[in-house]
This record gives structure tokens, sequence and C-alpha cells, in this order.
């Protein structure tokens, strides 16, 4: 079984001074770490639009074309449910009741995704590992797409920034139809191995299954036709799909951005923990109230990563107070102003790495720690 990988030890009290300012923050201010009001709020009015658009595409004898915008709003509104509400749900930080966090997670399972294996991919090995080839599972798209200077390189990636687009609407897809069922029967998610799931779960994944093949396919066909039904999922999924996947890839996979590799010897990585948060994730448009309530907050990655277990409706007021500590430790923080430039810098990252095996741009690997940068 391959070891687990490690980080150095913090050279400096930076870990301790954030946690006691943060804590502070929401103890003068007695407010709990979780969700609120907003939250619920904006969790009611994305079901509504969902569950208004389905009926409408499905049942109602609407024009087409008024049914093929729908489906795009829809596909807005499923990605939105997955930024705000499953994926607090899934951390724990939705509400302080653990029930309520287990249902709100399971809105993946509602579209036909498991939150199970989503909880040992993201929460276990993305936030632990993050950027880490052959380890890190959500910076994985090969062999058709390179994200990375450590992936193998192959001509087709010199258009990679090309028919990225493409490929990144069928993320979904390939997400409920081909690498849940890879997970399952292989029992690994990248180099973790995933171990022995529960019977509930195994039945889950299956009634989750079919109740997405049901739901999204044979009910479609049965009220709106063969044709219709196709056209409609996949304007939903291209939708939906694309949105998922160009908001993940502007946290991680930007230019700032580093690939730490760990020491083959130990497989431990010289860096502390902390440093691996700041130097592998980036933040986006954050002064964009617009983009902070559609992704959940997930436009402030870098405090999404420091603090997993708090509701993303704190994260601009945890930007103001991690900004400032890491002036005061001189710790590089990555940000872009605008969602534009973040977008920008993505494809990129994308054409470089297209270009020749070993591209020369800033990806690094493996330096630097809180005690020295």
């Amino acid at each position: 079984m391959e070891k687990n990988i490690s980080f150095a030890t913090a050279g400096n009290d930076f870990p301790i001074a954030l946690r006691k300012k943060v804590d502070e923050y929401f103890r003068s201010n007695n407010i709990r770490q979780t969700g609120n009001l907003r939250l619920y709020l904006k969790t009611i009015i994305l079901i509504v639009v969902c569950f208004s658009c389905y009926g409408v595409i499905v049942f109602l004898p609407f024009p087409f074309l008024l049914k093929a915008v729908l489906a795009v709003v829809f596909g807005f509104a499923n990605a939105g449910i997955g930024f705000c509400v499953m994926h607090d749900g899934a951390h724990g930080s939705y509400s302080q009741k653990p029930w309520i966090n287990n249902l709100t997670g399971y809105t993946l399972n509602m579209f036909g995704g498991s939150v199970y294996f989503w909880k040992i991919k993201h929460n276990v090995i993305h936030h632990n590992v993050t950027n880490v080839e052959g380890h890190d599972d959500d910076i994985n798209l090969r062999p058709l797409m390179r994200t990375c200077e450590h992936q193998p390189y192959h001509p087709l990636h010199r258009f990679q920034h090309i028919y990225g687009i493409f490929l990144y609407s069928l993320t979904t897809i390939w997400w409920i139809l081909f690498r849940d069922f890879l997970k399952y029967f292989s029992g690994r998610i990248a180099s973790k191995q995933i171990g022995k799931m529960p019977f509930s779960e195994h039945l889950i994944f299956w009634l989750t299954k079919a109740h997405y093949f049901i739901t999204f396919l044979i009910v479609p066909v049965a009220f709106m036709g063969l044709a219709k039904a196709l056209l409609f999922y996949f304007i939903w999924n291209f939708s939906m799909g694309f949105v998922l996947a160009i908001v993940f890839q502007l946290a991680h996979v930007v230019e700032p951005t580093e690939f730490p590799v760990p020491d083959v010897a130990n497989n431990k990585i010289s860096h502390d923990w902390f440093y691996h948060q700041f130097a592998t994730t980036a933040n986006f448009a954050t002064q964009n109230s617009i983009v902070t309530w559609y992704t959940g907050g997930l436009n402030f990655q870098v405090e999404h990563h420091l603090f997993p277990k708090i509701s993303h409706v704190h994260y601009p007021a945890l930007h103001k107070l991690v900004k400032e500590l890491c002036a005061k430790y001189n710790i590089p923080y990555n940000e872009f102003p605008t969602m534009r430039g973040a977008i920008n810098s993505h494809f990129s990252v994308l054409k470089l790495l297209g270009q020749e095996e070993h591209p020369s741009f800033n990806v690094k690997s493996n330096v630097g720690s809180l005690a020295g940068v």
C-alpha cells in the first residue's frame, strides 16, 4: 500500500495566529460558522428554479426554443445547487445539524452523482494533496488534456486550449455515466483505495443511478419524444458541465499556482500544509457579488481550503482577515481581480502546456514554506 503524502512542519506561528484571528471574528460578532438565512433563502430559490424548469420543459406544451433556453437555465441552476448547497452540506458547514448536512449533501445524488465518492475525492484527497499529480484526481483529465507539467505530453495537447471548452461541457456526462462506475468497480480514486463501501451506500448508489436515468431520460422521452428529450439532456449537461469545470479550473490551474512533487524516498512535500494551500490555490472576482452568490463563495477558494468546515457565506469577511495576516507574515496570495482575468490565465496555461513537453513558465514544484516566503 502506498504511503500517504506528508508535509513539513510550519516554520512559524502563522497557523496559530490565523486560527486565533478567525475564532475571534466569530466570537466577537456572536455568529456561528455554519450557514445562515441568506444561504437557506438561496437554497429555496435554486431548488424552485430547478423544479420549475424541469416541469415546464418536460410536461408543458411550450415552444421548444423556449425549452432550450430553460434547459440552459436548468443547467446553471443545477450547478448552483452544487456550488451553494451540496458543497456546504458535504463539508458539514451548511448547518449545525448533521442530518441537514447529510440531506443537502445528497442533493448531488438527486442529479445522478454520488456524494459518498465525492467526499473521498474532494474532502479527503483534493483538500489534502491539492495539485499533486497522481494523487489529486481533480486535475486528472488525462490523456485528453494536460493540466500540469508533470503529466505526460501528447501532440494532441497543442490544441487543448481550443477543444478544452467542449471537453469541459462533457464534465457531468463523463462524471455520472462513466467515472462514478470506474470508482465503484475499481474501488479506487486516483492513488487511493476507497475501502469497504457500506451496504447502504451500495444501495444508494444504484438507486441514484436508476433515479437519474428514469427522471432525466426515460420520463422526458415519454413526454417529449426521443429527439427533443436528447436535445434537452445534452443542452442541460453542456451548460452545467462547463460551469462546474471552469469554476474549479480557475481556482487551481492558473499561472501563479504550483504543482508540488513529493520526495520519492519518503513521499513528503518539503513545505508545510498551510503554505501548500496558498501555493496551489487562487481566488478570483472576490469583489463581484453576483459571482460570489452564484458560485457559493468558491471564488474565495483560498479561504475555502483553509477553512473547509466554515460555510461559504462567511468567506468575504474571512478574506479580509486572511489577506491582512498574509501581508504581516509576507506570504504570497494568489488572486485575480476579475473572472475574465482568471479565465484568460487558465487558457494561457493550457496553451503553454500544449506547446512542448516541458514549457518554461511559472509552474513551481516542492519549494517554499511559511518560514521563508
